[in-house]
């Protein structure tokens, strides 16, 4: 919901209702992962996108239908559907999308979860998507850290949901959850998608030159809270980075140290060091490295700059662990030249990263397309695979 967020606010301001599809469970090559979403508003737009155009039109139908008649629906469309040559998946994948009507009445509590997702505060969405009563069927209830909104239809129930929405939203996961009518953990018969809406990440750009401002660019369109930070104040300017979030005039290194004191540097932090000057990288990349919890780190600069860091990072104290896991030359070979080729070498290094991606062309390949969980790195205890585990 989150890429059609302002859509939606839009609709329910107004005091329209809107027809809403997402979703909420994948199989093989699905094109869109849980949460994605589309919109269908009353004067018959569209916004957003659960298939990338596969099954469009028969969810666009279906939002359509269940804004007029206020009745929810689970579909699955697929290449087993009856009518798969119409409107299933070309790609062999199959999903479920859920379809409800969203409007003041049916959910009074968006306008303040829009607020917490503008504002970068974690919080969850739990729908029925499926229950014997069909009563329950599209009832929600919103968790934060320590608060509930809404109910699911009993006490019981919003305690067993509350406590597993907590652990996904812990790990930014969205995911459908199987209890029995009443809340059991060992029953069926009520399934519930948690929608996750965790901080976005954050991508921190040292170095305020243009590959810089291309970088940030592809960092916005990733979905990263962008920093870009450089000590002189004549480069770090707003009107140089209009895509980065923020702008910031300070030493490389004693910024990062004081949002890592402050817990604003985590496992999916981003760190791209662009300066490949020694005075600015060195000290910046021995308090990067050295931070327990963090998704990426790289360094530009050529072969011989690689060579010099190291031996002064190794020089300053750093262990062979941690110089490990520095990405440098930063990014991928891709032959890039201008900062905006080079920008693109790097975001695919780093979703290389994220995901355990090798980096070579996919018709070089074989299996499975899509990375189902993000690789773990052997810095972090505990990851994604963890929780599964666990729950």
């Amino acid at each position: 919901m989150r890429d059609v967020l302002a859509e939606l606010m839009a609709i329910w301001r107004a005091g329209d209702t809107a027809g809403l599809g997402t979703v909420v469970r994948t199989f093989r090559s699905a094109p869109r992962p849980p949460g994605a979403s589309m919109v269908v508003a009353p004067d018959g737009s569209v916004t957003g996108s659960v298939s990338g155009g596969c099954v469009e039109g028969a969810v666009y139908e279906l939002a359509t239908e269940v804004a007029e008649t206020g009745a929810p629906r689970l579909e699955r469309y697929g290449v087993s559907d009856d009518d798969a040559f119409a409107v299933g998946l070309t790609c062999g994948g199959v999903i479920d999308v859920f379809v409800e009507p969203v409007s003041r009445a049916t959910f009074p509590e968006l306008g303040a979860v829009a607020d917490d997702v503008g504002e970068h505060r974690a919080v969850a969405v739990a729908t029925v998507i499926a229950h014997p009563d069909a009563a329950w069927v599209g009832r929600r209830l919103v968790i934060r850290p320590g608060q509930l909104a809404g109910s699911l239809g009993s006490a019981r129930a919003d305690a067993a949901v509350a406590d597993d929405a907590r652990g996904l939203l812990a790990v930014g996961r969205s995911e459908v959850l199987k209890y029995g009518p009443d809340g059991q953990r060992l029953g069926e018969g009520m399934e519930v998608f948690v929608s996750s809406y965790a901080p976005r990440p954050r991508m921190l750009v040292f170095g305020a030159i243009d590959f810089a401002a291309a970088l940030a660019q592809q960092g916005s369109l990733l979905g990263y809270r962008v920093t870009v930070c450089d000590a002189r104040a004549l480069f770090a300017t707003p009107v140089r980075f209009p895509t980065a979030d923020r702008v910031v005039v300070d030493w490389p290194h004693r910024y990062l140290a004081a949002e890592a004191e402050a817990g604003a540097v985590d496992e999916s932090t981003v760190i791209c060091v662009l300066t490949h000057d020694p005075k600015f990288d060195v000290p910046v990349l021995e308090v990067a490295l050295r931070l327990p919890r963090v998704g990426y780190v790289g360094a530009m600069g050529s072969r011989r700059t690689h060579d010099d860091r190291i031996n002064r990072l190794r020089a300053a104290g750093l262990t062979d662990a941690e110089l490990d896991r520095l990405r440098s030359p930063i990014g991928l070979d891709l032959g890039a030249r201008t900062p905006e080729e080079t920008a693109v070498s790097i975001a695919a290094d780093i979703i290389a990263k994220r995901w355990g991606g090798g980096g070579r062309p996919l018709a070089e390949t074989a299996g499975r397309i899509h990375h189902d969980t993000q690789a773990k790195d052997p810095q972090v205890k505990g990851d994604l695979n963890d929780y599964l585990t666990r729950y």
